[in-house]
């Protein structure tokens, strides 16, 4: 029997038709629908490529906080005394949506508890990186003391990097020196690690490869080359790099026979993995660095305190900026804090640091954060409004 199909079924349908034609039958226009902004209250007015902001540590300095490459867990290092009693930074692993680990921790640490240790990654095999002074001595070495107004590093040389297994067993040297050896990061295909060290006589980066334990040396230029991530292709490398002349290359060689760097003034390069054709990204006043790679490989975020340089208190932000130079946008807006920023490998979520809090008062804690990252910003995002 043939169904009769009356006016106002037909004008449905066609509702129907336009309604999945225009949405495109999948998730933009849902995620704006089921997006609560008044709900975002770790967000600030002008932070269109966020969305959904967590917090995950809450006390201390919590820094440098990246992914596994299943996109599940980040590994971080903390000096806070709920999970640290060291007194200096240990490096920890959590759940990138804030729920406890299958032990039922919500941190969990896989460096030694000894010594001080920095600069945490994760290899595709889920074992863990990590740079730590441990076996020179198991107490924290001593920081330096700088007028207030300086920030100046200690270069430990008794730091070596270490490889362990996810739960942070069986750790052993990956790579030694007596020169400062530390901030190491992986390739995305799994074959280098890519790290700084003084053993050339100055602050060079280094590429070791995995399978081979092969080393070659990618900088040669006087000054701080350091901080560097490989692109998601593993075909390029960005990283932070300070290039003094005159008065100020003495400064800085004086500093480094002391084992000493005050990295005030950085800007950011990207290069191949073979360290040829190197490329200055950005040429800005202050201290610009934590640069990643965007997942399409044609722009970086980093951080930056230029819009704040002469002005008082040192404002960090994050930026992003196409690797020619061009296309300088800021990215998060809190007037605080932010850095080290990172996307997950499925490009959908950004970790980064910063003395952000839901109270908006002023604090020197600086915690992990995870948001949704919105590659194209929609009308809810461009309208967004916090609280305060």
């Amino acid at each position: 029997m043939k169904r009769k199909t009356s006016p106002a079924m037909v004008t449905a349908a066609m509702l129907f038709i336009t309604l999945v034609f225009v949405s495109g039958g999948c998730s933009t226009r849902g995620a704006d629908q089921s997006y609560d902004a008044a709900s975002d209250s770790l967000r600030y007015t002008g932070e269109v490529h966020l969305r959904n902001i967590k917090q995950l540590t809450f006390g201390g300095n919590n820094a440098e906080a990246y992914w596994s490459f299943d996109n599940q867990q980040l590994i971080f290092q903390s000096d806070w005394n709920k999970i640290n009693s060291q007194g200096c930074d240990q490096i920890f692993i959590m759940n990138a949506d804030g729920s406890p680990l299958e032990d039922g921790q919500q941190y969990r640490l896989v460096s030694t508890g000894k010594g001080r240790t920095t600069c945490s990654f994760f290899l595709p095999d889920g074992r863990v990186i990590y740079a730590s002074t441990h076996e020179h001595d198991e107490e924290c070495p001593p920081a330096p003391t700088f007028p207030p107004g300086r920030y100046v590093w200690p270069l430990f040389p008794s730091y070596k990097i270490y490889i362990a297994d996810a739960d942070g067993s069986n750790a052993r040297v990956l790579i030694d020196s007596d020169e400062y050896v530390a901030e190491p990061t992986v390739s995305p295909d799994g074959k280098y690690i890519i790290y700084t060290s003084t053993k050339s006589g100055d602050l060079d980066l280094w590429r070791y490869e995995i399978e081979t334990g092969e080393e070659i040396q990618l900088t040669d230029e006087l000054g701080y080359d350091g901080g560097a991530f490989f692109s998601r292709d593993s075909k390029m490398i960005v990283w932070r790099a300070s290039r003094p002349q005159g008065e100020k290359a003495e400064d800085y060689k004086k500093l480094l026979s002391q084992n000493l760097v005050e990295p005030s003034a950085l800007n950011i390069f990207v290069a191949d993995i073979d360290g040829k054709n190197v490329r200055q990204v950005t040429d800005l006043p202050g201290a610009n660095w934590a640069p990643f790679f965007h997942p399409d490989g044609k722009k970086v975020l980093f951080c930056s305190n230029y819009e704040s340089v002469g002005k008082g208190r040192p404002v960090f932000a994050i930026y992003m900026i196409n690797i020619d130079g061009s296309g300088l946008k800021k990215i998060t807006h809190s007037q605080t804090f932010d850095a080290f920023p990172m996307f997950s490998f499925d490009g959908k979520k950004l970790v980064f640091c910063s003395n952000r809090n839901i109270s908006r008062t002023p604090t020197r804690d600086t915690n992990v954060f995870v948001a949704d990252w919105v590659e194209e910003p929609e009308e809810v995002d461009l309208n967004f409004k916090s609280w305060k």
